[in-house]
């Protein structure tokens, strides 16, 4: 597929023709896309559904998820009402129809092209999810951090380093630099490598610390580095104690993920072929 793929006008009558069911599902109706696809004659256009339905057979696929039967009421002459056959087609039940059609007809490479690319940015979308909720998390660490950051040098802190490890040896039981060295991190930064679960476990670490210490200093308390260090490690212990009690995976054992700059560039590039497939739209 050559980049930036611009599909002909007539890819429209594609969504023109789309349907949504009541559960939010999109559709396309048999007898509708035998019309785009310039099929003459039912028989004709039915042979090619058979072939896409083996063909889907052969993919695993359970054919009712794609296929599905549905009849139409048409008038027969002399006002009498006929029921025909149709069926209810998903976008895969479309893309195969497209491939056991004929490719040397324009209609029909039109339609090999439009619902294979449509399959395929569906699929980056669906695969991502998992991608963006990581690098929303991470993006919240960040902030949050930087708030904390602010909360413990009003409260006296000046060491960063050592408040921070306290957070970290609370959560994890071991220091940064050896939670560093058992997941062979390393020179990348933990936090970078975290994947969504471990990103949350934090997040709420950081949250929770900074609402401690903002308690205190409401109430005019005097708090100070060691209170404030040490206010960060119980924190992160009593969140670690809650994972144990859940039955939960504990931060340390979690597997790191990829790197979360390469992470925003594989999404970035995602989307842009993404927007690109819909640019006619």
């Amino acid at each position: 597929m050559r980049q930036g793929l611009s599909l002909p006008g007539p890819h429209k009558d594609f969504e023109g023709i789309k349907k949504i069911d009541k559960d939010g599902v999109e559709y396309w109706e048999a007898r509708e896309l035998m019309i785009i696809l310039k099929y003459g004659k039912w028989s004709n256009f039915e042979n090619v559904i058979e072939k896409a339905k083996s063909a889907c057979v052969l993919s695993k696929q359970n054919i009712n998820d794609h296929f599905t039967d549905i009849g139409k009421m048409i008038q027969a002459g002399k006002g009498a009402n006929k029921s025909i056959l149709d069926y209810k087609l998903s976008r895969y039940a479309c893309y195969l129809i497209a491939q056991n059609g004929d490719p040397t007809k324009e209609p029909i490479a039109l339609a090999q092209t439009y619902f294979a690319l449509k399959t395929r940015t569906q699929e980056l979308y669906e695969n991502s999810s998992e991608d963006k909720k990581r690098l929303m998390i991470r993006g919240e660490v960040t902030d949050q951090n930087k708030k904390l950051a602010e909360t413990a040098k009003k409260s006296g802190v000046t060491r960063f380093g050592t408040f921070n490890d306290a957070g970290y040896r609370g959560l994890y039981g071991i220091p940064l630099k050896e939670i560093q060295k058992k997941k062979r991190l390393g020179k990348d930064k933990l936090l970078d490598r975290a994947g969504a679960t471990e990103l949350a476990a934090n997040l709420f670490r950081i949250t929770q610390t900074d609402e401690q210490l903002n308690q205190r200093m409401d109430k005019n308390e005097k708090i100070g580095e060691n209170i404030a260090t040490q206010t960060h490690f119980k924190v992160g212990g009593k969140i670690r104690q809650t994972i144990k009690d859940i039955g939960g995976t504990l931060p340390e054992n979690l597997k790191p993920e990829e790197n979360i700059k390469q992470l925003e560039k594989r999404i970035g590039k995602a989307d842009h072929i993404l927007a690109k497939s819909f640019q006619n739209d």
